[in-house]
C-alpha cells in the first residue's frame, strides 16, 4: 500500500493512532468497503469503519480472500498479521498499525488501521543515494556512503550493477529486530510506511511465525552487529511476557499453533544468547522478491 493506492473516503475524522478507542472503533465498528487495492496478491480491501459518530480509514483482509501457501496452513494468515501486531505492541515500539481478528462484509479477516504514507519520505529504492528522509536507495560503487547500510549488489539492466543499501535508521533497525522475532518472511520496501508524524510503521505480516527460519528482509544491513542496549531491554521483557500464562503468550496462543509459539520463545532466546543482529542462514532465500 502506498499513498498513491488511496481511495478517498468522505467525512472520515481522525482518531488517536495509538488509543484504545481506535482498538474499539476497529473491532465493533460498522464496516463499509470502499474498493479493492488491485496491487495485493491476496484481497486487500479499503474500508471505512464507524463506531457512535467516529469514522476512520482501514483495510479489511478477509480469510476468504487468501490464496493458498505451500509453506503456511491455509486461512491462517490473518492471524498472523495480528499477532505481529500485539508483539509489536509488547515491544513498545509501536511498529504495526492497530489490527484486530474480526468479522466482516466478506466473513472473518484482518482489519488494520489505515496510514497516510508521509508524500516526502521514500520507502522505495530510488536511483542515486536517494533524498532526504528516504529508505532504501539504489547506489552506484561498492561503498554504501554516510547515513547508509549495504544490503546486497542488484541488477539495473544495461549490465549495470548497484549496491541496494537501506538507511542507518534507529526506526529500521528496532523493525530487524521484530522482523526476526516474528520470523518475517516478506520485509518488502512497499511494506514500510513512512507516517506524517514521523514514525515508520511495518505492513503486510501474514507470512510471519513459522516453526522453520524464513526470516526474508531488506534490513540486514545490521547482520552480526551487536543488539542495542535498548533491544536487549526490550527482548528481555518480551521473554517474560512470553513464559507460560504470560500475556503475550496467552494471546498468541489463540492466533498461531503451540509449535509457533515455542518457536517465538526460541527466536528471542537466540537473540538474547548472541546479543547480536541474525545474519542469512544460506537455507532460505534471504531478500524477498520483489524486492519493493
Amino acid at each position: 500500500m502506498s499513498a498513491s493506492e488511496r481511495i478517498p473516503a468522505a467525512g472520515v475524522t481522525a482518531v488517536t493512532p495509538d488509543s484504545s478507542a481506535l482498538v474499539e472503533l476497529l473491532t465493533h465498528g460498522e464496516l463499509t468497503v470502499r474498493g479493492r487495492i488491485r496491487e495485493a496478491s491476496n484481497a486487500v480491501l479499503l474500508c471505512t469503519v464507524t463506531l457512535d459518530g467516529d469514522t476512520a480509514e482501514c483495510v479489511y483482509k478477509p480469510v476468504k480472500g487468501e490464496r493458498p501457501l505451500w509453506d503456511f496452513p491455509d486461512g491462517t494468515l490473518a492471524q498472523r498479521e495480528v499477532a505481529a501486531y500485539l508483539v509489536s505492541e509488547a515491544t513498545g515500539w509501536g511498529l504495526v498499525p492497530v489490527t484486530v481478528l474480526r468479522d466482516g462484509p466478506y466473513g472473518e479477516g484482518m482489519v488494520q488501521q489505515w496510514i497516510d504514507a508521509d508524500a516526502d519520505a521514500d520507502a522505495g529504492a530510488g536511483d542515486g543515494a536517494g533524498g532526504d528522509g528516504a529508505l532504501l536507495a539504489l547506489v552506484d560503487g561498492e561503498e554504501a556512503g554516510e547515513g547508509w547500510r549495504p544490503v546486497a549488489f542488484a541488477e539495473v539492466g544495461g549490465g549495470r550493477t548497484a549496491l541496494l543499501v537501506h538507511a542507518d535508521d534507529e526506526r529500521l533497525r528496532r523493525l530487524a529486530v521484530l522482523d526476526a522475532v516474528i520470523n518475517n518472511g516478506d520485509r518488502k520496501g512497499g511494506h514500510l510506511l513512512p507516517g506524517g508524524d514521523g514514525r515508520l510503521y511495518g505492513i503486510d505480516h501474514g507470512v510471519s511465525f513459522h516453526v522453520e527460519d524464513k526470516l526474508r528482509t531488506l534490513l540486514w544491513g545490521w547482520a552480526g552487529e551487536p543488539l542495542t542496549e535498548e533491544a536487549v531491554a526490550v527482548l528481555g521483557s518480551l521473554s517474560g511476557q512470553l513464559a507460560e500464562g504470560g500475556p503475550l503468550a496467552t494471546r498468541l496462543a489463540e492466533l498461531i499453533t503451540p509449535a509457533e509459539l515455542a518457536a517465538v520463545r526460541d527466536r528471542v532466546a537466540v537473540l538474547l544468547g548472541t546479543g547480536t543482529h541474525p545474519e542469512p542462514s544460506g537455507q532460505w532465500p534471504s531478500i524477498p522478491w520483489p524486492p519493493v
